[in-house]
């Protein structure tokens, strides 16, 4: 759209500091928004693209504002123009987690961001904030049926699989409902998560948040669709993730009475899971299977109905999780066999074609 670049590098050239700069693309994201970086002699910053039309940058910006306020390090607003949906915005750098993340820093990192997702399910803007009820989990599910499936895939399902996925995604709705609910940043994972200085990590794409499950943004970092861990070190993180939660009093609903299992929490042997733990981890994992399962069908319609088939070669990956975690289960057998029988083998097929 030279147009639409034009009009933004005219109004950018209308702020101050702004009458000479470097225009480059930044990213993309899985919506219709761009980023630009804009360079100075002195300094960088990343212009929104956000096409009226299609984006409202409105949600940005109250989140932004709000996550600020509780000392996370997000993108500061500096310059708006809601009318043309341009924002400028200060720059976080061009670091994601995903670029560096390995064995080695894997702790660090992954500690830092359980410190700030804390910090953002503690002091999330509760106020307007919409919940993620029942109508919107199932809606996402859906995307795994209609747009991979049916889409992408062109699979017919018998009845008794159909029936399967109805009575699975219910299923999985209850568990997402019957969590504690807390501020849900929604895309908590590597691409969105910026490697700075402290305090680190910078915290991208979340004007999507929601009330919602606690395990969701959780379960978002460490079974990510991007990059993998083995299985036992993510139940360890999982776990660590518990114990900092529970201490926070983000899981007081879990107990009958907090403070006491705060006390007897630290005298507990560490390797010892107990009832509380093995409930938490069932959350985990079948918030693990309804975030997959939507996942699964956005990469679908991203190239189906958006011309974006850069992300099909994450569904693999994606539907690896499910299949990992469905021995534990009797649940999900059934699904585990639609994966792996029909879903994966069509999927194989399909990305030949790319």
């Amino acid at each position: 759209m030279p147009e639409r670049i034009e009009q933004l590098q005219q109004w950018l050239h209308q702020q101050p500091g702004l009458e000479t700069f470097s225009f480059d693309p930044a990213s993309s994201d899985a919506s219709f928004r761009r980023y630009f970086r804009i360079c100075t002699d002195n300094d960088s910053f990343i212009a929104m693209d956000a096409p009226p039309e299609q984006e409202d940058c409105r949600p940005f910006i109250e989140v932004a504002t709000a996550l600020a306020k509780t000392g996370l390090n997000v993108p500061k607003i500096l310059a708006q123009d809601l009318e043309q949906g341009f924002l400028l915005l200060t720059d976080l750098g061009t670091t994601l987690y995903l670029d560096i993340l390995n064995e080695e820093n894997a702790e660090r990192l992954y500690s830092e961001a359980l410190d700030a997702l804390i910090t953002l399910q503690k002091g999330g803007p509760q106020e307007k904030t919409p919940h993620y009820d029942r109508p919107l989990l199932m809606s996402e599910m859906e995307l795994f049926r209609g747009w991979l499936i049916g889409e992408q895939l062109k699979l017919e399902l018998t009845n008794e699989e159909q029936q399967m996925l109805d009575t699975l995604f219910e299923m999985l709705a209850d568990s997402a409902l019957e969590q504690p609910q807390t501020y849900v940043h929604r895309d908590y994972h590597s691409r969105n998560l910026m490697v700075t200085p402290p305090p680190n990590p910078g915290i991208i794409d979340f004007q999507d948040a929601v009330i919602g499950p606690i395990t969701y943004d959780v379960v978002s970092l460490f079974r990510d669709c991007y990059i993998k861990w083995p299985a036992e070190q993510v139940k360890a993180w999982a776990l660590t993730y518990y114990h900092r939660a529970a201490q926070a009093g983000l899981l007081d609903e879990m107990f009958d009475h907090p403070a006491d299992w705060r006390l007897n929490a630290l005298m507990r042997p560490a390797n010892k899971i107990d009832k509380p733990q093995r409930r938490f981890l069932r959350w985990f994992d079948m918030m693990g299977v309804q975030r997959h399962l939507k996942a699964s069908g956005i990469f679908a319609r991203l190239n189906q109905r958006d011309g974006k088939p850069g992300y099909l070669k994450d569904i693999p990956l994606t539907l690896s999780y499910i299949v990992e975690v469905t021995p534990g289960y009797e649940e999900l057998q059934g699904l585990q066999r639609l994966i792996v029988t029909r879903v994966l083998p069509a999927l194989k097929e399909s990305l030949k074609e790319l």
